[in-house]
């Protein structure tokens, strides 16, 4: 790394100190108030001695923001921005720099939580709730979900929803040879765990005499050929089995919708919906559904519900099918989506409209045909005749030549096995055409062949049925009013750029502007993820270190960076578990232990991985209960693969016996998970290879300050001990045979928000970064001690002290008042304030994590909202009213309480409106009354209705 001479008056340790929200004085007031010495001897009554790091964390010097971002630019000068027509599922795109600048680029949408508050989220969930409506139009069915994590893993997910419903009792599955190579790779990773069949062919071919349950069909094909598959979907249907369409959505404004080829599932990616590549992700995958299969719908989808008032309000839907509830019978693992991307596709329709999307579909396939027509001039005709916009040709012995040629042009082509691949897109300019024709040997004219080319779709494919019909996609044309709707939309939400958010678990701290800048560098976002390996020096420099990095922080061996979500992490690190175990001729060991107080993710992926799952008690005070995994590690000795912990536990503290768990589980054979959702109480004073993890994720979205984006995007690497280093992920673009399949799309997962992380390191470096964790843990203590004697914190360790999150315990309060964590939460939202996590890990309870990155000035006005909410609720107890009549039933108020003109109330409209201490100029109003679950989830509506249902169409 080259040197860089500092800025007059900045030093590197600025940013740590910026990033690190108590002053030196507030650590001196909050260690009076939890009673320790100093931050030292906190963390020595935090911390089993037994496992704390001896050597300081060295992770090189720290920069400062001036040179991270110089630093920066020299890796981005070291990636090589080509025109890639590749394809392959990757397009380039233009992104509206309105929704640039005020979406990705916006903290009051990229710092915003998973909207499990509805009340405070009604901007994000109307944006996801046009992405539905976007996917159903498009798609021409019934219900789609609030986006997945990439196309390869919704088909994954497609699949296994169709092994559930099919009426084939035949355990094999039929792929299309014509899909993404990487949608292929990753359903071969899913399925063999299973036991599922794959069986690879044509389908229009091979179909009839395949005994399957299902199939899944590109529309159109990798390869560019646009077939109709409605001869195949019919051959399934007549099987019981269920048609899984694979369909690019920018095509499907010109060609008929997979509802209308009567398909039962769509999945596909909405990347090229104004999403930069950035090298593999983040991008917003898609899923709908017909009606029949919408309560099986994998990931999150968003309802209309009604309020308090009885005014329509968004909410997410059917929340019970959520892994976190059904654990080992869940039938995805899925815990996060692509909210922000999501986000961003639908901005990108509202702006369009159907006529703009058109369009932009209408320049493509005609820039595509005009090529085909020049490409024939030139003795190469297309493979096939019928196509949208990618072109495949076999060049011959020529091929190389073409290659070398197209790249001189700096123009990337998609090499396959026996042709050459052209993928037009947005980008795409007649010159770009020309320098195409040039690659193939051949000066033409764009404007000569134009004038005499036809286009190449079929006439019984072509869309005849209307799609974004809803006035949203026709009222936003204007940056104006664009610009205005956006506003709107955020103005409705609380997020990171507001109030703290003090979710336990989920670590919502600081996403510095600093680390964000270089995200939309089109350096790192205009990268096709399967570009030539040289081109992308800088991200591979990038992913280098921060592996190097990682595996400091750890104790671990190496890093696999692929896994592009916490839950896709688990599922690796388990795979990995699996492989060293058949490797060792040992396939049999399939037990896996899991506490009862885990994450609902861990059951959930372990059944993925074919495991079966025991239940490990725990004891009253939260730790897991030592005799009965000793038990049951040695009653299933010779079959015991993993134990999954989380570590600090999710309770909130660090648990004494850690290395004795993991030596019993070593002892019997098995291998250790540990669950790193928790690791912003651990960097820098304890590393888990070092007192006997196996195997962590690594949540970036949580410890590493990648933001959550509204509930997504998020990256979870894994690193692991050296003897599990073989069995990391894969992929078919960068490892032929490895003994474990990819588990995302792209070989490096989410590629452009690892810069996100990395920048963090290094501007933060070994002793910033220790230093942020103290200052999590002190923070949380600090809240502990506060509250403690008002709602009591249900677990603490023998010395009294929690780690990097608390649980608070208002259960008595139901006995005594009728209280529930319910009013609590929603009271909140009138002081300002996200509710803390409900009711996980223990029902009825509030798990609060404040992270490091907030002040002691919000950690008070947050500890004072909850004590003021504790007087009210003994204002109930002492018979002031019930708890019916009260503010915190009818919480949150909202304007249209204050501007009531008929308030019989029991308490004033201040009282409820304003509560002690509460900003009248800085309020936060939430846009609705407390939202109505039952109503949403019997009365399910996840779509726009049609624009027939409004009095006024739109013009």
């Amino acid at each position: 790394m080259t040197a860089h001479r500092k800025s007059s008056g900045e030093t590197a340790a600025n940013f740590a100190r910026r990033h690190i929200g108590p002053s030196a004085r507030d650590v001196t007031a909050m260690l009076e108030t939890v009673g320790a010495k100093s931050v030292d001897a906190l963390m020595a009554e935090t911390l089993p001695s037994s496992i704390r790091q001896a050597a300081p964390l060295d992770l090189g010097k720290p920069l400062s923001e001036t040179e991270a971002i110089a630093h920066m630019a020299e890796l981005a000068r070291q990636n090589q921005v080509f025109t890639s027509l590749i394809g392959q599922g990757y397009s380039g795109t233009i992104l509206p720099a309105v929704i640039q600048r005020n979406i990705l680029e916006n903290p009051a949408w990229y710092t915003a939580y998973t909207p499990y508050q509805p009340e405070i989220s009604q901007g994000r969930l109307e944006a996801l709730f046009n992405f539905q409506t976007m996917i159903c139009d498009l798609t021409g069915l019934d219900v789609a979900n609030a986006s997945l994590l990439d196309e390869a893993t919704a088909a994954a997910e497609a699949m296994a929803l169709a092994e559930r419903h099919s009426k084939v009792e035949a355990k094999a599955f039929f792929v299309d040879k014509d899909v993404h190579p990487q949608t292929l790779a990753v359903m071969r990773t899913r399925a063999e765990p299973l036991g599922w069949t794959l069986v690879v062919g044509d389908p229009l071919t091979d179909l009839d005499k395949a005994d399957v349950l299902g199939a899944l069909l590109q529309y159109p094909g990798t390869s560019g050929a646009l077939r109709d598959l409605r001869p195949a979907i019919a051959a399934l249907k007549a099987k019981g089995a269920l048609a899984i369409v694979a369909a690019d959505l920018l095509a499907l404004t010109l060609i008929a919708s997979p509802g209308e080829l009567g398909a039962d599932i769509a999945v596909g990616s909405a990347q090229r919906f104004g999403v930069p590549m950035g090298y593999g992700g983040p991008h917003a995958a898609y899923m709908a559904v017909r009606d029949a299969l919408k309560r099986s719908l994998p990931g999150r989808i968003v309802g209309l519900s009604v309020d308090s008032r009885g005014a329509p309000a968004y909410r997410l839907a059917l929340q019970t099918r959520e892994q976190h509830i059904r654990r080992e019978k869940a039938t995805s693992n899925i815990c996060t989506a692509q909210v922000l991307l999501a986000v961003i596709a639908a901005m990108y329709a509202t702006y369009h409209g159907p006529e703009g999307l058109t369009q932009i579909a209408r320049t493509v396939h005609r820039r595509t045909a005009v090529l085909a027509a020049g490409l024939r001039k030139l003795g190469f005709a297309p493979d096939s005749d019928t196509f949208f916009d990618t072109l495949s040709v076999d060049a011959g012995a020529k091929r190389t030549e073409i290659v070398a040629r197209a790249a001189a042009e700096k123009i990337n082509l998609g090499v396959g096995d026996a042709s050459l691949r052209i993928a037009l897109d947005e980008t795409t300019t007649p010159a770009t055409v020309e320098a195409v024709w040039r690659a193939f040997g051949g000066t033409l004219a764009y404007a000569e062949l134009d004038a005499t080319t036809r286009e190449a779709l079929p006439d019984d494919l072509k869309r005849t049925t209307t799609f974004l019909t809803h006035p949203v996609f026709h009222a936003h044309r204007s940056e104006t009013e664009m610009l205005r709707y956006m506003r709107k939309l955020s103005d409705r939400d609380l997020a990171l750029d507001r109030a703290m958010i003090p979710l336990g678990s989920c670590t919502m701290k600081l996403n510095a502007t600093t680390e964000m800048m270089s995200l939309t560098w089109p350096e790192f976002g205009n990268l096709h993820p399967f570009a030539p390996r040289e081109q992308a020096a800088g991200y591979h420099a990038l992913f280098a270190r921060l592996e190097k990095w990682l595996c400091d922080i750890t104790g671990y061996d190496a890093i696999s960076l692929q896994p592009n979500s916490g839950a896709q992490g688990e599922y690796a690190g388990l795979l990995a578990i699996r492989a060293y175990h058949a490797a060792r001729g040992e396939s049999h060991r399939k037990i896996c232990l899991i506490p009862s107080s885990a994450h609902g993710t861990n059951p959930a992926s372990a059944a993925m991985v074919g495991m079966d799952v025991v239940v490990v008690a725990c004891e009253k005070n939260g730790d897991v209960d030592v005799n009965d995994l000793r038990a049951k590690a040695e009653q299933h000795s010779n079959d015991l693969a993993a134990v999954m912990i989380t570590y600090p536990s999710t309770h909130g503290v660090f648990e004494e016996h850690i290395k004795e768990i993991c030596d019993i589980v070593h002892g019997h054979g098995g291998q250790v998970y540990l669950d790193g959702a928790n690791l912003n109480a651990q960097v820098g004073l304890s590393r888990p290879g070092d007192y006997g993890a196996d195997v962590s994720h690594l949540n970036l979205h949580k410890t590493f300050c990648i933001p959550h984006g509204g509930g997504g995007p998020g990256m979870g690497p894994i690193g692991v001990k050296a003897h599990l280093a073989p069995f990391l992920p894969g992929h078919p673009a960068t490892q032929a045979d490895a003994p474990v399949g990819p588990v995302s799309a792209a070989p490096f997962g989410s590629a452009s928000i690892l810069t996100i992380s990395y920048i963090y390191i290094l501007m933060m470096g070994g002793e910033g970064l220790k230093r942020a964790t103290e200052i999590a843990i002190l923070n949380a203590n600090y809240i502990a001690a506060r509250l403690d004697a008002h709602f009591p914190v249900l677990y603490k360790n023998e010395k009294g002290r929690v780690a990097h999150e608390c649980i608070v315990d208002p259960r008595p309060l139901k006995t005594t008042s009728g209280v529930t964590v319910d009013d609590i939460a929603k009271r909140l939202i009138d002081y300002g304030f996200h509710a803390p996590t409900m009711s996980f890990p223990v029902p009825g309870t509030l798990m609060i994590e404040p992270t490091e990155s907030e002040s002691k000035a919000e950690l008070d006005r947050f500890c004072d909202a909850m004590i003021a909410i504790r007087k009210e609720i003994a204002e109930v107890e002492a018979g002031r009213f019930k708890i019916e009549a009260s503010p915190l039933r009818h919480a949150p108020h909202t304007v249209h309480d204050i501007a009531d003109d008929d308030w019989k109330r029991a308490y004033a409209r201040s009282e409820g409106c304003f509560p002690d201490g509460v900003s009248r100029t800085d309020k936060y109003w939430c846009p609705v009354g407390r939202v109505d679950n039952v109503y949403g989830d019997r009365n399910l509506v996840c779509s726009c209705p049609p624009v027939s249902d409004y009095a006024e169409a739109a013009e």
